[in-house]
């Protein structure tokens, strides 16, 4: 007897770019989405017209689905399970390759940690502290000869030491100091150092480069800038509870804005994203910060869920 099997038939091209489409939309609203992810859903969206439309139906259905989620049984369950429909799988698949927490699996369970908007304090050792900004992750390191040893996975620290030599690792370099203070950021695979007081030495990929108060570089697993002067008070900004934008691009100020704010501010136009922009903001009043690009630029906000504001 013969057997037929019908073989499913393959999705076309259009059924697979709204599928991605719906797939960045629940990674953008599942609270685990990074800079560098929305950076990759613009270009996703750059790709072409039909890309752009992909996505703006996948925000026009959610928002479609939002009235019969709360009726049901609350916006975010509902609402996500019917957006889902029959591509959990796939979906939830995606969520676990592409959302991760700040530094990925070596940021998991930090010695040292702050969360989104968070910065505190901490004093691991006598004559060293470490004054952590928003979303980031530090861990203690095993050195020889006394040296306190750590390493900073990913976010901003601001260290001191008075007494102990210290070591700290930052990507792919090692910096040194024994009495000094200095500005550390590795974000983006990027890493800054700036010396406050002091001097730090850095130590990257057989090169050796020392600090002095006032001076800054910066570093990727590629390649190692030169030393500049710096203005310090306008790097350490963030200790006061204050955000500066000085002739950034706006695509810039939306990223560091980002580090800063529940959930996510996405712009989707590129070329609005070039504009130099001046600002200044204080830290508490980020919530509201959308409604002022709008107003400022005419863009269209959509909001959605999980404190994610879509500007286009």
């Amino acid at each position: 007897m013969n057997i037929f099997r019908l073989k499913p038939a393959e999705p076309s091209a259009d059924e697979l770019l709204h599928s991605e489409a719906r797939d960045w939309l629940i990674l953008l609203t599942s609270g685990r989405a990074t800079v560098a992810d929305a950076r990759a859903l613009r270009e996703w969206c750059a790709q072409s017209g039909e890309h752009a439309r992909a996505f703006e139906e996948a925000k026009r259905l959610w928002h479609h689905l939002q009235p019969a989620a709360e009726a049901v049984q609350g916006r975010r369950s509902f609402g996500r399970r019917a957006f889902l429909g029959g591509a959990i799988a796939a979906s939830a698949a995606f969520l676990l390759v592409r959302g991760t927490i700040p530094g990925g699996f070596e940021g998991l369970g930090a010695d040292y940690i702050t969360e989104v908007g968070q910065q505190r304090r901490v004093e691991p050792a006598q004559g060293v502290s470490l004054e952590l900004n928003t979303q980031t992750r530090i861990n203690q390191r095993s050195v020889e000869n006394g040296v306190q040893g750590f390493a900073l996975v990913s976010g901003e620290v601001e260290v001191q030491t008075a007494r102990l030599p210290l070591a700290m690792q930052a990507g792919a370099g090692w910096l040194h100091a024994s009495q000094a203070r200095f500005n550390l950021r590795n974000t983006d695979q990027q890493v800054c150092v700036t010396c406050l007081d002091g001097a730090v030495d850095v130590a990257i990929d057989g090169r050796n480069l020392r600090l002095e108060a006032g001076q800054q570089v910066t570093y990727d697993a590629r390649q190692i800038g030169n030393v500049q002067t710096v203005d310090t008070a306008a790097v350490m900004n963030w200790r006061q509870q204050v955000l500066v934008f000085n002739g950034a691009t706006l695509s810039q100020m939306i990223d560091e804005i980002n580090r800063y704010r529940p959930g996510m501010l996405l712009l989707l136009n590129r070329e609005l994203g070039q504009r130099r922009v001046q600002a200044r903001f204080n830290l508490d009043q980020l919530a509201g910060v959308a409604l002022l690009i709008r107003d400022a630029y005419g863009v269209k906000c959509t909001e959605l869920p999980g404190g994610v504001v879509v500007l286009s």
